[in-house]
């Protein structure tokens, strides 16, 4: 691990002497990368710094333990013993995280989806409160949202509904919301007051670059049709909606939320790249099983991840074992302790590897 951090280190202070040159700097694509690069080591080579900093004070303290006559200069230096060891163990567990392989789409925009699953009207209804939820959550990050595309029910609920995301590591925290979502509660036209079991499913895929996914577009079938809406305004009087269909997969994607067929049509390509990048992630991932067994970040969809219980106000996240009692709160966008603790576990598990 040492030689590692020696290594980027000096590699690093490299890039820092690159990035000062003249010639450099005046080629602003080169500079540019050098900095890019830099910053993505700055982290690791900082910590790294506190790291031999405190194996110095540790040194230090222990030369005058063993040297020094004076007790109560002994004493210090022993607190000083203690208090550096605890540093290194901690800097050294952090050094482990920052050292992990990144994923390279962590930085990337998000395409998120929602789809209403078993339950009916109620999952619906349900759909429409996760992309709230969302919506709201990015809001709380300052990300902007534009929904792409959206099949309501006319009366608050949502059957299907594509949104994107952008903010600057978007999916990094995103990834981990793939999967089933299910509600209990009561529904509003359950005079009984039996409780109902719903379910939802989210699918968050990375906004990708067309170099990326080989698409050839005689593959894909391009229909249009009239928009629909709620009456009025709303409804498009042009055959501006964009339905794609990727004949060799099967993959659908459909877009009216602009009244331009031509700004449709493109965020409709760029759902389906995203779609067939995921596809081609999940056949990635599955070839590595090992990989497979975390079920953190795993974006397998037909799992369920986490239960929200309207009688008990409480939100469960089965693959942490985290309950939460303030449903409201994270139904209004306040998920940020979930998706830490997944972080902080799915981290937990490549340390064990590493």
């Amino acid at each position: 691990m040492f030689d590692k951090l020696d290594f980027i280190t000096d590699k690093y202070n490299e890039m820092a002497l690159k990035a000062s040159d003249p010639a450099v700097i005046a080629n602003q694509k080169e500079w540019q990368k050098c900095v890019k690069e830099m910053g993505e080591m700055e982290p690791i080579v900082k910590k790294y710094e506190e790291y031999k900093a405190a194996k110095q004070s540790l040194a230090e303290a222990k030369e005058i333990v063993e040297n020094e006559s004076d007790e109560e200069l002994r004493d210090l230096a022993k607190m000083e013993i203690s208090e550096a060891e605890e540093s290194i163990d901690s800097l050294t567990d952090e050094l482990k995280i920052l050292l992990l392989p990144k994923d390279p789409n962590d930085e990337r925009n998000v395409i998120l989806e929602v789809r209403a699953g078993t339950g009916g009207e109620e999952a619906a209804l349900f759909g429409g409160d996760l992309l709230r939820m969302y919506t709201r959550y990015a809001e709380r990050h300052r990300w902007k949202t534009e929904l792409m595309d959206v099949n309501d029910t006319g009366i608050g609920g949502i059957k299907e509904a594509t949104v994107m995301i952008k903010g600057k590591g978007a999916y990094s925290r995103l990834k981990y919301e793939s999967g089933v979502h299910r509600v209990q509660r009561v529904p509003e036209t359950e005079s009984s007051g039996r409780i109902h079991t719903s379910a939802a499913t989210i699918a968050v895929l990375p906004e990708v670059d067309d170099v990326e996914v080989d698409l050839d577009p005689n593959d894909v079938r391009v229909d249009v049709y009239r928009a629909s809406g709620n009456g009025g305004q709303c409804v498009n009087t042009t055959d501006s909606a964009v339905r794609l269909t990727h004949e060799p997969t099967g993959l659908v994607v459909t877009c009216q939320d602009e009244k331009s067929q031509i700004k449709n049509k493109e965020k409709a390509f760029k759902v389906l790249r995203s779609r067939l990048y995921d596809l081609m992630l999940q056949k990635q991932q599955s070839e590595i099983s090992a990989e497979r067994k975390s079920q953190i970040g795993s974006g397998d969809r037909s799992e369920r991840i986490r239960t929200y219980n309207f009688p008990q106000g409480r939100c469960t996240d089965h693959r942490i074992g985290m309950t939460l009692y303030k449903l409201d709160s994270i139904l209004d966008g306040d998920i940020d302790e979930i998706i830490d603790g997944l972080i902080t576990s799915d981290q937990a598990e490549k340390m064990k590897a590493f």
